[in-house]
């Protein structure tokens, strides 16, 4: 069975490459040519902040160490990534009334509809609970906003957002409450 584990710095290249290829791989069937291109670049990277958190998990097969899936939490004001940075991102949120969010959650394009994205969620939602968190927010791009759903989230509003070299991504704004322990 995969193995999920909180990701390490030494995955970072192997997640990015995960990121990039699942972009390209499942994003077609939601967006343009050139949104893809653009999410490939500006989407597709990682935030070494959520590694460095111990907020970020990869799953992979037994014996192989390149991630077939990637996502995870944090605890910080950032909501995604895409945009340019803002000046309160790095700021610790309050669980008290704050959501935590979910972030970067890449699932290898042959590996779709197994189970992996909710095995990311739970442990999310696990972590976030431990920390005292009672709601959890996203923002999904068109391809997740299925599996958000069967996970609980629900659709606040929708969501455009513009990326730094102008290409704009349609996207859903998403939350759900924390299950209680």
């Amino acid at each position: 069975m995969e193995q999920l584990r909180p990701a390490t710095l030494a995955d970072a290249e192997a997640i990015d490459a995960l990121m990039k290829g699942s972009i390209a791989a499942i994003f077609p069937a939601f967006y343009d040519q050139t949104q893809t291109a653009s999410s490939i670049v500006h989407i597709g990277h990682v935030d070494r902040t959520l590694i460095e958190d111990g907020t970020y998990f990869v799953i992979e097969e037994p014996g192989d160490r390149r991630p077939i899936a990637c996502g995870g939490w944090s605890r910080r004001a950032k909501l995604f990534t895409g945009t340019a940075a803002a000046a309160d991102d790095e700021r610790v949120i309050d669980p008290a009334t704050e959501p935590a969010r979910v972030r970067a959650m890449f699932v290898r394009g042959d590996r779709t509809r197994r189970g992996l994205g909710t095995r990311i969620l739970e442990a999310c939602e696990d972590a976030a609970r431990r920390e005292g968190f009672t709601r959890m927010i996203l923002v999904a791009t068109l391809p997740g906003a299925l599996l958000y759903e069967r996970y609980g989230f629900t659709t606040t509003r929708p969501h455009a957002f513009t990326m730094p070299d102008g290409v704009s991504v349609d996207a859903l704004v998403m939350e759900k409450a924390v299950r209680p322990a």
